[in-house]
C-alpha cells in the first residue's frame, strides 16, 4: 500500500488536502490541509517507515 493510500484509509475523514511531492531533485514533501508535515529537503534524509503516518497522527490529535 502506497503512502497516500494508507494515509487516506486512516484519515480521510479528517484531511481536506493531501498533497505529495514525489522525488524531483531530492525533494519529497508531504503536506496536510495546507501545513508541510516532512520535508525531505529540509531534513537532508528518507521519512523512517512509519514517520509520516505518526506526524499526521499527531496533527490530527490522535
Amino acid at each position: 500500500m502506497s503512502l497516500a493510500e494508507e494515509l487516506l484509509k486512516d484519515y480521510e475523514h479528517l484531511i481536506e488536502t493531501l498533497t505529495l511531492v514525489p522525488s524531483d531533485g531530492g525533494r519529497f514533501e508531504v503536506t496536510v490541509n495546507g501545513q508541510l508535515l516532512y520535508s525531505k529537503l529540509q531534513t537532508h534524509r528518507h521519512a523512517e517507515p512509519g514517520e509520516v503516518l505518526g506526524l499526521v497522527r499527531k496533527l490530527v490529535g490522535e
